[in-house]
């Protein structure tokens, strides 16, 4: 295997992961190293009865398995490798993947590829971090021109961000670390509590004049964007603003759309992504692997 410290190519993928049964015993050695749990009951009495299509039998609680159950690839008719390469494919992209783009590279539908890259994205909805050092808060916009709507779909405000989802996010100083969160509004209750979500006692907060973020209970710097101003002493949000930029030009330049409704998603994705983004590709492929245990989502949950 490639050192752990390089990233790697895709000629390089298909020789680390040349087959399905080197794909799933990587798979497994990431969820459960040495030992083989039951994903039912946690116990460590397992057995392989031979010929089956789940391979492993609990002795405990007698129920079958593979590494594919408890996970986000549970009941996936797509085998080993091709997962590996859909988390691969997600991982070395700054901006992603089209659903078209992975079809092609995995021989699959499009509404396959989507739905395949979409449970990987369930697992990268993004909890809530403490950043314990400073962070920078700031506030963007996703949606369509009221114009280009459908006259029932059109806000009746018409002006502005009329018709617009916000989304904030905090990034940390001095790291890749990103955290955001589809908000209900801009409004004081709904940063506040994102802020309060994020922070420790602790962290330093630095974010442009919004008055929403008057009254934070950190320690509050602030720069004054309608004035002209974008950098004062310590003060600046200029990370959590690339961030964003790298998140439009994602949505514009890679999947040129996606709904409202899968905001939070690609938004996680994103943000996983460029937290992990400095690591080596293999550790950063085995984060998202380990993000994938104890979540699943149906199609029809999907598109519901």
């Amino acid at each position: 295997m490639k050192k752990k410290s390089e990233k790697i190519t895709l000629p390089q993928f298909f020789k680390l992961f040349p087959n399905n049964e080197i794909a799933m015993k990587t798979f497994e050695n990431w969820r459960w190293g040495e030992t083989r749990r039951c994903p039912h009951c946690d116990s460590t009495r397992t057995s392989e009865p031979p010929n089956q299509k789940m391979p492993y039998r609990c002795q405990e609680c007698y129920k079958r398995f593979s590494v594919k159950t408890g996970t986000v690839m549970a009941n996936s008719n797509f085998d080993y490798q091709t997962w590996m390469l859909a988390i691969f494919q997600m991982v070395i992209g700054v901006k992603g993947i089209a659903s078209t783009k992975l079809a092609s590279d995995i021989g699959s539908t499009q509404k396959s590829a989507w739905f395949l890259s979409q449970r990987i994205r369930k697992a990268l909805e993004n909890d809530f971090p403490e950043f314990e050092f400073m962070i920078e808060v700031d506030e963007t916009y996703f949606g369509g021109k009221e114009k280009n709507k459908h006259a029932n779909k059109k806000q009746k405000s018409g002006r502005g961000i009329a018709g617009k989802t916000p989304l904030v996010g905090a990034k940390q100083r001095g790291t890749k670390k990103v955290n955001i969160m589809v908000a209900k509004s801009t409004k004081k209750e709904d940063l506040h509590r994102f802020i309060a979500n994020n922070t420790l006692p602790q962290t330093i907060v630095c974010t442009d004049d919004h008055g929403s973020y008057k009254g934070i209970p950190n320690e509050h710097y602030t720069v004054n964007h309608t004035a002209g101003e974008y950098v004062k002493g310590m003060a600046h949000t200029n990370g959590i603003e690339s961030f964003w930029a790298l998140l439009k030009r994602g949505y514009h330049g890679t999947h040129h759309w996606w709904s409202i409704k899968h905001l939070h998603r690609y938004a996680g994705e994103f943000a996983t992504r460029y937290s992990i983004r400095d690591l080596p590709t293999i550790e950063a492929m085995m984060v998202v692997a380990s993000a994938m245990q104890g979540k699943n989502m149906t199609y029809k949950e999907l598109i519901k």
